[in-house]
């Protein structure tokens, strides 16, 4: 594994759990998993999905997951932390991927970058 401790960029993409990929190979998947699987294609460190209990955006709709307004569509947040250049690497696939969303960027500090060794493939 490559050392990765140090200043990087924390990159969140801002997005609902009922949008689809706009476009590419990836056409028509649910974003998340489309976001998911070409970042990881594209060599970044690791990506998380979150999905969210409640938000809205742009169009100012409360998602929610409680029972009484029951959403199909939660929020869902792609968080990536990885070097500067490999961020605007993605950055323009991704905007042909996304027909609506947030993606926003801020510098983060790596303290601790490494696989349990049980994900390593080690018997246990």
């Amino acid at each position: 594994m490559k050392a990765f401790e140090g200043d990087r960029t924390l990159m969140r993409i801002f997005i609902g759990e009922g949008d689809r990929c706009t476009d590419g190979s990836y056409k028509g998947m649910p974003l998340y998993q489309a976001l998911l699987q070409m970042l990881r294609e594209h060599g970044c460190a690791g990506a998380s999905v979150v999905q969210g209990i409640a938000g809205f955006g742009a169009s100012a709709r409360i998602h929610t997951g409680s029972l009484l307004r029951l959403s199909m569509d939660l929020p869902i947040i792609v968080e990536v932390v990885d070097t500067e250049e490999k961020i605007q690497e993605v950055l323009p696939l991704m905007d042909r991927m996304i027909g609506g969303g947030l993606v926003t960027l801020e510098k983060a500090h790596v303290v601790l970058y490494r696989a349990d060794s049980k994900s390593e493939g080690s018997a246990p």
